[in-house]
């Protein structure tokens, strides 16, 4: 080897042949073609490829590709990566697989049930068999277990669920409380709608939509979204507890809603099983019940101006006695046709009639009279019904299987051998279910007191419709023409399984929402003059609402809910959804924002504790505001992101939801501050002012209380500072008996102009050099000033005198 180079280093031996120089230096990268169709292209083309590149070209040590990229050899949709040697631990994937959260309940596949469900797309044909209505009341007053009644009734899931979650025949549903926190907490969250095909007592079938809304007072939003889809409200009380304060509220709501109420005595075991009172004593216990609720309702109704035709009694048949623990539930009605069944020649309505009030039945006589025929008689209520529910508690509690058995066949119930043994509980709820029958009483009691949507359609448009009620539009949403221009009025957004989109929940008041339709998709704050609330849009799926599945289907008509996707983008609270074009060129109009029963006083500033995942931050606020009706996000002039909720356990859910569910993130939480709000009660004795940094003005201010309707107006929207000022005063002129030149000073409502306040100009002609300004203030019956109390406030006035030379 020393004999090639000289004593320079220099090489002096044989040239090398043409392999050896190549093994020695390498193939050139050039001789590669990671091209996926070199080996079929023809030998021609390789030339041309070839002499686009000279042989001779110089290629850099960084440019030479010796091996083919991830992209060639995975192809360009896979995403490669490349991690150095024991960067993870072997305990974490490299790429880790796809989580899927759920948020929710959900159905895999559709439950069986007792009817087709092709029946019930049938039903959605004729909106005169059709009934929405509301399931509200106070907290646990047992609307959730009512809908869990109807639930078993109608659906074939009662072992399938003792089998997948062990589920104890004894304990509680709760089949529309699918968010985690409703599980967790034992709290309906949000309202929940189903529809369900139910029969009456002569086995007609109805399609009911009903939607169950939370009783605890902080979500009182949801009710208020729920009644603005429904034609009637079923008032859920306890008989132990009676009216309860959110009871109240929701009562007050329905009256000034318009909408019809009817009355579910719910917990009747209760007077039995933990009070252990006798019939006499439960007749008058719920004989106060029913007295205190109508004693809202025409107080409220007196304050409106409204009819009494509101008033519920068992013998009108819009009260239901029930008991959602053993499963039954029964009118005066329904109760006289099972004697009706049992004994000839009894009519059932007349029967009815006679089993409340002071009504006593004579044996001797076999006649009806208003007073005792004799000392110790019991009215009719008491011997007809109440009596042989007790004797069934009592039997069925503590006679022996052997005593049991013959007094059960006597009245047509069967048990097998094996339910004897069971729990006492478990085996009555067995008896109470075979005795009582299917809630064909509930059915009975609501398609006879709450109106069709053919029948209450136009009322919803004259309360609701901002637009003319002359047009050909209105004239098809008074029809539930389902042939019509499809017109849907959303009230309310539910996120899906993953919380990654919303889908629209809205009542079709014409036409038919199918899939595919495009749409335009009209905001809370759309107007003619204004269309920037506006976007165009795709319906993508329309479904069937059943809260734990939703039933896809190709068109839901005019008279039902649906739930629409693919347009929840522009959608933030309320919307209207429309045709691209509607018939001879008319103009869109929408339907009017939701009115809440309360405010939100409760607020919180929130930050990201990571500043790069504001963005994040903000997604979820968004989001926040499409769940919840009531919530409200803004940023102050400070820059905190605040969010105002109506109390604790409601901005507990909302952070909740913004942690988990919509932002995935942690979040920085401020302590909570309650807005103050105060009243007027009397005309300022003195008279506040202030002078402006120029010296040159002067401001002057005092109060004075607001006219008794004035709020109620402003608030339900009977009149806007938006509208012409020549209108607004002579609304005031008109119904408040204003002067002219107070009535046509008015500048502004507030807050956020549709706040119970005025702004008013009240400068006198001889003061020329002065200006002098009139504020009314106006606060709801009631003020909340923290978490647990509430202090009451008035209508009030203020008056602000604005004095100076220089304004």
């Amino acid at each position: 080897m020393d004999d090639l180079y000289d004593e320079f280093g220099n090489f002096i031996g044989e040239e090398a042949s043409a392999s050896e120089e190549e093994s020695e230096r390498g193939i050139d990268a050039g001789a590669y073609v990671y091209d996926d169709y070199a080996e079929s292209a023809p030998a021609e083309e390789a030339m041309d490829v070839d002499d686009e590149v000279p042989s001779n070209a110089v290629i850099l040590h960084e440019d030479k590709k010796y091996y083919p990229s991830a992209a060639q050899v995975y192809g360009e949709d896979v995403e490669a990566r490349v991690e150095e040697e024991d960067a993870q631990p072997l305990t974490q994937p490299i790429i880790a697989p796809v989580e899927q959260k759920k948020f929710h309940i959900e159905e895999v596949d559709l439950p069986p049930v007792f009817f087709n469900r092709d029946f019930m797309t049938d039903l959605m044909n004729y909106p005169s068999q059709i009934r929405n209505i509301a399931l509200a009341g106070h907290l646990h007053c047992g609307k959730t277990a009512f809908m869990d009644m109807l639930v078993m009734e109608t659906h074939d899931i009662a072992d399938r669920l003792e089998r997948r979650i062990g589920r104890k025949r004894d304990e509680q549903l709760r089949y529309t409380d699918v968010h985690v926190l409703e599980r967790e907490r034992g709290v309906s969250v949000k309202s929940a709608p189903m529809s369900l095909v139910l029969q009456s007592t002569k086995g007609k079938s109805h399609l009911f939509n009903i939607m169950d809304t939370p009783g605890h007072v902080n979500f009182v939003d949801e009710v208020a979204a729920g009644l603005r889809l429904v034609d009637g409200l079923a008032l859920v009380v306890d008989v132990i507890e009676g009216v309860q304060s959110n009871t109240e509220q929701i009562i007050k709501h329905a009256v000034l809603e318009e909408i019809p109420i009817t009355l579910i005595l719910n917990k009747v075991d209760r007077l039995i099983l933990e009070l252990t009172i006798p019939p006499n004593d439960a007749y008058f216990k719920l004989k106060q019940v029913i007295e205190e609720v109508n004693r809202l309702i025409h107080s409220t109704c007196t304050k409106l101006g409204q009819s009494e035709e509101a008033r519920v009694s068992p013998e009108r048949g819009n009260v239901l006695f029930a008991c959602t623990d053993m499963g039954w539930c029964f009118t005066l009605q329904s109760f006289a046709k099972m004697y009706a069944d049992t004994y000839q020649g009894v009519d059932t309505n007349e029967f009815a009639r006679r089993l409340w009030g002071d009504v006593y039945f004579n044996p001797e006589k076999r006649t009806f009279a208003r007073k005792p025929p004799q000392d110790g008689m019991v009215r009719t209520f008491i011997k007809f019904v109440m009596e042989p529910i007790y004797k069934l508690y009592s039997h069925t509690i503590s006679d022996s299987p052997e005593d049991l058995k013959p007094v059960l066949e006597g009245l047509g119930i069967v048990l097998k051998p094996s339910q004897y043994k069971l729990d006492a509980k478990v085996m009555l709820k067995l008896v109470c279910e075979q005795f009582f029958g299917p809630s064909t009483g509930f059915v009975d009691m609501i398609v006879r007191h709450v109106p069709s949507p053919v029948d209450s359609a136009e009322k919803k448009l004259k309360r609701y419709y901002t637009g003319p009620l002359d047009t050909k539009v209105a004239d098809r949403m008074k029809e539930c023409d389902q042939d019509g221009p499809l017109v849907v009025y959303v009230t309310k957004l539910y996120n899906t399984v993953d919380a990654k989109r919303f889908l629209s929940l809205g009542r079709v008041m014409s036409g038919t929402a199918r899939p595919g339709m495009q749409v335009r998709v009209l905001g809370q704050g759309y107007s003619i003059d204004d269309e920037e609330d506006m976007a165009m849009g795709t319906i993508s799926e329309v479904y069937i609402p059943e809260t734990r599945y939703n039933i896809p289907t190709d068109g839901i008509p005019a008279g039902s809910w649906a739930l629409l996707g693919g347009i929840d983008n522009s959608i933030v609270k309320t919307a209207t959804i429309v045709p691209p074009k509607l018939e001879g060129d008319e103009d869109a109009y929408i339907f009017k924002p939701l009115t809440h029963i309360t405010e939100s006083v409760f607020k919180v500033a929130v930050e990201p504790i990571n500043p790069s995942e504001l963005p994040k931050m903000l997604d979820g606020l968004r989001k926040i505001n499409k769940s919840y009706p009531l919530i409200t996000t803004k940023v102050e002039e400070s820059g905190e992101h605040i969010i105002l909720g109506t109390g604790e356990l409601y901005m507990d859910c909302v952070l909740h939801d913004l942690r988990k569910l919509y932002a995935d993130m942690e979040i920085k939480v401020s302590d909570p501050v309650t807005r103050f709000c105060e009243t007027v009660m009397d005309t300022s004795a003195t008279k506040c002012y202030a002078i402006t940094p120029n010296k040159k003005n002067k401001i002057t201010m005092i109060a004075e209380p607001l006219d008794d309707g004035i709020a109620e107006d402003i608030e339900s929207g009977t009149v806007k500072i938006s509208d012409p000022a020549r209108k607004t005063a002579k609304f005031f002129q008109e119904k408040y008996e204003w002067d002219m030149l107070a009535a046509r000073s008015i500048w502004a409502f507030g807050p956020e102009e549709m706040g119970p306040n005025i702004l008013q100009d009240d400068t006198l002609p001889s003061e020329v050099r002065f200006s002098h300004f009139l504020l009314m203030l106006y606060s709801e019956s009631q003020v909340t000033v923290d978490t647990h109390t509430q202090f009451p406030s008035f209508p009030r006035r203020m008056q602000v005198h604005v004095s100076g030379g220089g304004l």
